[in-house]
């Protein structure tokens, strides 16, 4: 087999992972609405699901860097599948146990497969970075691998959307054929990753004093912080849109809508990334990651505030897509919520952008940085609560979305001016 063919295999390979990792991630935030029912939970503690996978990165990040630099990126990859395929078990059990420990189980669950997650967001990143070459070419090979991301996230919207129905009857039971189908992504995943051949890039070695080396960077660092922050924004964004729109009477209504609608209009978010992240794949090698964060950055904070003061009896008819039909849904929101629904245009591209930027020059310290970068994921189990609990607070979701403004402020910043690389 050639290079070339061994590199596009790679790739392939590469795209998949990106896509599972988002179907299982974001099982969590509709798994929030049957939380919230099941267990008379708070917003806070609706998002425990969130909360477990996303600490697991706190944990898992640094030492997932150390397990690339010691057995490679594919066998860390089939060692993160294995610890999926006992999360996505554990996830299933919590519907099948008594009602005093459902609540235990459930959160084990999401973070054991949190740290799958970790894992195989360690391997994709740098190793599609790298097999890009790096600079314009790298972001442009992470932005399609976020295609399919994005693609996988629209997926669980619908799916659990269905599943749920009616948002004041819904039971944790109610997820398990969308658990069932993860669990049969684990186990082909880590057949076809088993058999293929990915041409392993040349690491340093395992060496705990890497850590310092490569925080001695101030764009890593600062980096490190937009990406915590960033996970507010993709995550809380469409979290609390659902929850708004499974909460409250919208126009002439009497009743909030159905959790089967309001899935599918969140949906159109990961959809707007999925078309951001296309457009992104196929501009990416030729704007740079500063200029894309730069405009997508801005763009999300006007929206955002637009979202929060436009009047809510100003509604406007989107369209969610029925794919057990294949018809197209038109559903009456209020116009700030399609504000908020725009916002996935601009967070599509902002992942690969961050990170594209934060490893620039950092050469052998690429692999434990990338660890270091997963930790910070577990932004989002700081910055969803937080905004729960702003909306606990306010009883106010929409005053909640202060929060986003601010991760997004931090986003400009740093494209601006922090991003910019002092040594190499």
């Amino acid at each position: 087999m050639s290079q070339e063919k061994k590199q596009w295999g790679a790739i392939i390979v590469m795209i998949a992972l990106f896509a599972m990792i988002a179907f299982v991630t974001n099982l969590c935030s509709p798994m929030a609405i049957i939380v919230k029912n099941d267990f008379g939970a708070s917003n806070v503690l609706a998002q425990i699901g969130n909360i477990g996978n996303f600490i697991a990165y706190l944990i898992m990040g640094i030492p997932a860097g150390i397990l690339i630099a010691k057995f490679g990126y594919k066998k860390t990859a089939l060692i993160g599948l294995a610890i999926g395929i006992i999360g996505v078990l554990i996830q299933w059990m919590s519907g099948h146990v008594g009602r005093e420990i459902a609540f235990l189980v459930y959160l084990i669950g999401a973070f054991v497969s949190g740290l799958t997650m970790c894992i195989l967001n360690c391997v994709v990143n740098p190793m599609l970075n790298q097999l890009g070459g790096g600079g314009n070419k790298g972001n442009q090979l992470i932005q399609i691998g976020g295609v399919f991301n994005s693609g996988a996230a629209v997926a669980v919207y619908i799916i659990m959307g269905a599943l749920i129905g009616d948002a004041a009857k819904a039971h944790i039971a109610d997820a398990t054929p969308a658990l069932m189908i993860a669990l049969a992504i684990f186990v082909v995943a880590f057949i076809v990753i088993l058999f293929t051949k990915i041409e392993e890039p040349e690491q340093a070695p395992v060496d705990i004093s890497l850590l310092k080396g490569a925080m001695q960077y101030r764009h890593f660092v600062l980096g490190t912080l937009a990406i915590f922050l960033y996970m507010g924004i993709e995550v809380g964004t469409p979290t609390y849109m659902l929850q708004y729109l499974t909460s409250t009477p919208i126009g002439d209504a009497t009743e909030p809508m159905a959790a089967s609608i309001a899935g599918l209009i969140a949906a159109v978010y990961w959809l707007m990334m999925l078309a951001g992240r296309f457009l992104g794949g196929i501009i990416g090698g030729k704007i740079s990651s500063r200029a894309m964060i730069t405009t997508v950055s801005t763009l999300s904070i006007l929206l955002v505030l637009f979202g929060m003061f436009a009047p809510t009896t100003s509604t406007i008819n989107v369209p969610g897509i029925d794919w057990a039909n294949l018809s197209v849904i038109w559903s009456e929101v209020p116009v700030g919520i399609f504000a908020f629904i725009l916002v996935g245009l601009c967070t599509s591209v902002m992942w690969g952008g961050i990170f594209n930027m934060a490893v620039e020059g950092l050469g052998r310290y690429t692999a434990i940085a990338s660890g270091i970068f997963m930790t910070m994921v577990f932004g989002c189990a700081v910055m969803v609560p937080l905004q729960g609990w702003v909306a606990d607070l306010t009883g106010n979701y929409l005053t909640s979305y202060w929060v986003v403004v601010a991760c997004a402020a931090y986003v400009l910043f740093y494209a601006l001016i922090g991003s910019r690389v002092a040594k190499k």
